[in-house]
């Protein structure tokens, strides 16, 4: 499809999206009716907004759910209670008990939201059980787990999603709407990132999760038993899709391009240092600990066609969250700081004054994407602004027409493999690191799909 049209087929979308609007509907049959049925693997914090959502589909049935906490299985039967649903079987005898539950006949796709060590595994072994993985992000820490995703995909014929939801974010579609019309020109430079203040998160006393403790590991509770680990031995740009994964669909990545290299520079490392004098004192345990993860984590990345992305990783100071995004092409630019009154602004040649910000707001209701405009009422109080909606959609939706997912294995594989590549360049005091082509030659061919759907 060359640019031309896909511009066409964008403003026939887009007319088609207004038609939706009128009348939105839960009709989610599509052409191949029927019922899909779900596992879940790790019901927790992240998993329970999944099997929430999953819950109030009248075209899904939760037939097994696995988490090896007692706690977060209870949590997770009351919400079948809650919602009249017929109670799943449950596996989580030990940490393998997940693989009994792969062989059961009655399960078309599972759901991963479990710790970030366990994204793959899991993954291949779902795959290797015909059946379809959605994991949550990160989907791999290491190189070899990124092509560990592709090759098992790539034997076994199943199909692995990334859950990604920052890329159905509601003005993040927008954008992407403007790119494909050409709004924006020739795509040039792109900057997102990950910039949340996670201290909270990284640490607590096992009673309290938000605030006052500085514990992790064994003695905490909730991600802090588990995420805070990789800060104290990794450097590198450990959370990379929630703002890559967007950008990655507005430059064609994987699809008529790919990353080509990386450059990852970080920061010396005092925020969680300081976070556990501050709360726990100078003389607590965790204040002699040496942080490798550096405070901010900067990379550069280019391109097959000839963009720059600059990502940037920063979790471990005082900071409002942002995803920093700025999208640049050859006839204007979309930057967006969220939360930031004024902070959403729009440049377009020959349509704003010269050298002069435009609101974005009027810019991204114009091109609000077919799909919001006809999910966007049900999306509401899915989680995340509603984003959360639409990747269980587009997951339950692949399964039932059998196809692949608009966020593939691929995908998976390459917006991942910044973790382990930031981490081997900042060893290297910067020196570039080459992206392995994970379609091993397919981008040159394949045609974006994200975001055509009209199902």
């Amino acid at each position: 499809m060359d640019k031309n049209s896909r511009r066409d087929f964008i403003k026939k979308a887009g007319i088609t999206g207004l038609g939706f609007a009128l009348a939105p509907s839960l009709a989610f049959a599509g052409k191949k009716d029927g019922i899909v049925k779900l596992a879940f693997i790790g019901v927790g914090a992240r998993g329970m907004n999944h099997l929430n959502n999953a819950l109030q589909r009248d075209d899904v049935e939760i037939t097994a759910i696995c988490d090896i906490s007692p706690k977060a299985i209870d949590n997770a039967l009351k919400k079948f209670e809650k919602y009249g649903k017929k109670a799943p079987e449950v596996y989580g005898k030990n940490e393998k008990d997940y693989k009994n539950m792969l062989e059961r006949k009655d399960v078309q796709g599972v759901i991963i939201s479990t710790p970030w060590v366990w994204h793959t595994p899991m993954a291949v072994d779902t795959m290797k059980a015909g059946k379809y993985a959605g994991v949550e992000v990160s989907a791999a820490m290491t190189l070899e787990e990124c092509w560990d995703l592709v090759n098992t995909h790539e034997e076994t014929g199943s199909h692995c999603m990334i859950l990604e939801n920052v890329c159905y974010r509601r003005d993040v579609m927008a954008v992407l709407q403007m790119v494909r019309e050409g709004l924006f020109g020739e795509m040039m430079h792109a900057r997102c990132g990950y910039q949340h203040d996670l201290r909270h998160v990284k640490f607590n006393n096992g009673e309290q999760i938000y605030g006052g403790g500085v514990e992790f590991g064994e003695k905490a509770a909730s991600e802090a038993k588990w995420r805070t680990h990789h800060s104290l031995h990794k450097n590198g740009d450990l959370y990379p899709t929630h703002g890559l994964g967007p950008v990655a669909l507005y430059m064609d990545i994987n699809r008529g391009n790919r990353f080509t290299s990386i450059s990852s520079f970080a920061t010396k490392s005092r925020g969680l240092n300081n976070y556990i004098i501050e709360k726990g004192g100078k003389d607590h345990p965790n204040a002699h600990l040496d942080w490798k993860l550096g405070d901010i984590v900067t990379s550069t990345i280019t391109t097959a066609n000839g963009e720059t992305i600059i990502v940037t990783h920063d979790t471990n100071l005082p900071r409002p969250y942002s995803l920093g995004f700025r999208v640049q092409g050859t006839n204007g630019l979309w930057q967006h700081e969220d939360g930031y009154m004024g902070g959403n602004l729009m440049h377009i040649q020959g349509h704003t004054k010269d050298h002069h910000w435009d609101n974005a707001d009027e810019w991204l209701n114009k091109y609000d994407h077919p799909l919001w405009q006809k999910y966007g009422e049900h999306a509401t109080g899915a989680g995340h602004g509603g984003m959360d909606f639409f990747v269980m959609h587009e997951f339950v939706h692949a399964i039932r027409t059998q196809a692949a997912p608009p966020l593939d294995a691929y995908d998976a594989a390459a917006w991942s493999a910044v973790t382990p590549l930031s981490e081997m360049s900042i060893q290297e005091g910067g020196e570039p690191q080459s992206f392995p082509d994970f379609t091993r030659g397919k981008w040159f061919k394949r045609k974006p799909v994200f975001g055509f759907s009209q199902v």
